[in-house]
């Protein structure tokens, strides 16, 4: 993970989960909720409904149908923040008329990839609902992005890293409780 990779996802309890960016890159805050659907990741984007939301998708892989001019429920992306476990690479679909990622940054939507969202879910349900935030690029705190710091300047209980998730094998725990 290079410096201007990383990216956290800043819970209300101080919860602090670390990945990639993805989509923009910059600071975005709301609500953080949850969509367990399989499929229909942009309706979900362009539902007006999650105005002002971060949305975390609990389906594993997101993206790979790219995005399409056909299903989408409004004209604009709606969310505040979008977060994946992860994200694909590339389209692979007959409909798709862009990539998802080149989408977020066309619509100014601040994202995070590379994260454990089944984590994230289960301690949204546990503790209730909260605000978050997602920071990557300009918008990370002072000393967080330096090369090999892994994590400096959060604090070590919050502190959730790619490299713990890659030793373990098994998924980011690093939830506070």
């Amino acid at each position: 993970m290079t410096t201007t990779d990383i990216a956290l996802l800043v819970l209300e309890d101080g919860t602090v989960f670390k990945g990639h960016a993805w989509g923009a890159r910059g600071r975005t805050l709301g609500e953080i909720v949850f969509s367990t659907g399989m499929t229909g990741y942009q309706e979900t984007l362009t539902d007006p409904s999650y105005h002002r939301q971060i949305v975390v998708m609990t389906a594993p892989h997101i993206g790979n149908t790219g995005v399409n001019d056909e299903d989408p429920e409004s004209s604009r992306i709606w969310v505040a923040g979008f977060v994946v476990r992860d994200a694909a690479r590339r389209a692979s679909n007959w409909r798709a008329r862009r990539e998802l990622e080149d989408e977020l940054v066309a619509q100014d939507i601040v994202g995070i990839a590379d994260v454990d969202t089944r984590a994230i879910t289960r301690h949204i349900r546990e503790r209730g609902a909260m605000r978050a935030g997602i920071f990557s690029g300009d918008a990370l705190p002072v000393g967080c992005a330096v090369p090999g710091g892994r994590g400096r300047g959060i604090p070590r209980a919050h502190r959730v890293g790619v490299a713990r998730h890659e030793r373990a094998g098994a998924g980011r725990r690093g939830i506070d409780g």
